[in-house]
């Protein structure tokens, strides 16, 4: 099996807003075996994103699950950055991700880019 990594982009321009967007995995996968989010921003991820990530229709992260929980940092080897999906079955591949910018007192609000990075295998 051959293991792809495919990022999807939520731009994110206005504070304190709700983002709805669906995304699809090539067809050709089978399993999908991680996530990790990043952003051109990851101050503002880190203190502001959260979201809510359903696969398939099933709910994986609840609504208001914290982006640092989804992120990495740069002592994590580049071979385990990815958060463990443990070969979710891809199905149709519809991946579905509500995410909401939340104020917080730490850093003051500009327009970011949060990406959805997900690895699976065809």
């Amino acid at each position: 099996m051959q293991t792809i990594r495919k990022r999807f982009d939520i731009k994110v321009l206005e504070p304190n807003k709700n983002y709805s967007h669906k995304f699809e995995l090539d067809k050709s996968a089978k399993f999908i075996k991680g996530i990790v989010i990043t952003s051109d921003r990851e101050d503002l991820l880190f203190y502001r994103g959260e979201q809510k990530i359903e696969i398939n229709g099933r709910e994986h992260f609840p609504e208001n699950y914290e982006s640092k929980l989804l992120m990495t940092s740069l002592n994590v080897s580049s071979n385990v950055k990815y958060y463990d999906l443990k070969n979710l079955p891809a199905g149709t591949g519809i991946i579905k991700v509500d995410y909401k910018d939340v104020p917080h007192s730490t850093v003051t609000f500009a327009p970011y880019r949060a990406s959805f990075y997900f690895e699976f295998s065809i």
